[in-house]
């Protein structure tokens, strides 16, 4: 059976939209005017290598299938969580005030946002979701010092006491941002392999103000500039993950210690990737910054991990692919109402 190439085509653009929800999606959060949409990029390929030529060493070995924000958190989500929750309940995130720093647009990143600020974020993420929090706070204040979960608290992790195995949303491992950042699985003839950069590229990226081209990153730039919008961030990383490089650090849920896991005994914090002003070596896959978890920072900003499986987030096809579905099924429609004019 020979099949009519305008169908042909658009079995091919359908195939492409099916592959294509697998690797990325959205999820809502908030209600009314405080809704937000959040994009996540998933990063699969579990029990890959870790690399041992970055730091730390080794990095990047990851046994499970999880998704990363495709870009920073914006000022417009802290912002839609403070009405929604953070100011009534006296747990409102602070925001550096970037006016003279290129602005306060809602579609910059989040920036001024402590660790612990972050945390509280991203429990709400969790609890407004019916979702379990990630973290566990004693005490009240919004920059107060986190709490290890305890083997008598549901979903308690020996692992990881700092994070709780039944969230939803967490902040980034060091493990988790560092294979969505430098890791390629079609690098090497498919073996996989690690980037020095998060832009997929072994060269030092193209320094510019804002854009999404190629192997392009935010970061040589003057300090009155301030960062880019979140969607003008610089180019993908292999997986297609934004920004992972230069515009504002992003933190980390791991401590600097030697199992990236937070488990000993205290909470520190770091942050990577570079930001605005930064040198290129600042992006490269030897560069983490440890610091104060209670910093607020006008460089530092943060990035959303899921650990809920791919299915069960919304899709996000691609604008193209459904614009050329649109076109063709328009082109079939009228070849069906010539053949009946006729």
């Amino acid at each position: 059976m020979t099949l009519n190439p305008v169908r042909a085509t658009l079995a091919f653009l359908l195939l492409g939209i099916l592959q294509a929800t697998s690797q990325a999606g959205t999820a809502t959060f908030g209600s009314g005017a405080n809704t937000f949409t959040m994009d996540f990029t998933t990063i699969g390929n579990p029990g890959n290598a870790a690399d041992t030529a970055g730091d730390p060493n080794p990095a990047g070995s990851v046994g499970y299938t999880y998704q990363i924000g495709t870009y920073d958190v914006s000022r417009d989500m802290i912002t839609k969580y403070n009405s929604a929750f953070g100011t009534a309940n006296s747990l409102e995130v602070s925001l550096w005030d970037m006016t003279n720093l290129g602005g306060n647009g809602a579609s910059k990143p989040a920036t001024g946002v402590s660790w612990h600020e972050a945390a509280r974020f991203v429990n709400w993420l969790n609890t407004s979701t019916g979702n379990h929090a990630a973290y566990k706070f004693t005490t009240g204040g919004v920059n107060d010092e986190i709490a290890k979960w305890d083997s008598s608290d549901a979903g308690y992790d020996a692992s990881n006491p700092y994070r709780n195995s039944l969230a939803t949303y967490v902040l980034p491992s060091d493990n988790e941002w560092y294979k969505a950042a430098y890791y390629d699985p079609n690098k090497n003839g498919g073996a996989g392999g690690y980037w020095t950069y998060t832009t997929g590229s072994d060269s030092v990226p193209t320094a510019v103000a804002s854009g999404t081209t190629a192997n392009t990153a935010v970061y040589g730039q003057s300090f009155n500039q301030g960062p880019a919008e979140v969607g003008q961030s610089g180019g993908l990383s292999a997986y297609g993950v934004m920004g992972l490089g230069g515009n504002v650090w992003q933190w980390q849920e791991s401590s600097p210690d030697e199992d990236l896991t937070d488990s000993q005994s205290g909470h520190s914090g770091q942050v990577r990737g570079g930001w605005w002003f930064a040198s290129a070596d600042r992006l490269s896959s030897s560069v983490r910054l440890n610091t104060l978890p209670q910093q607020e920072s006008r460089y530092y900003g943060l990035r959303v991990v899921s650990l809920d499986s791919p299915a069960s987030v919304v899709p996000e096809p691609s604008m193209m692919v459904i614009g050329s579905i649109l076109g063709i099924g328009g082109l079939i429609a009228k070849r069906r109402m010539k053949k009946r004019s006729n």
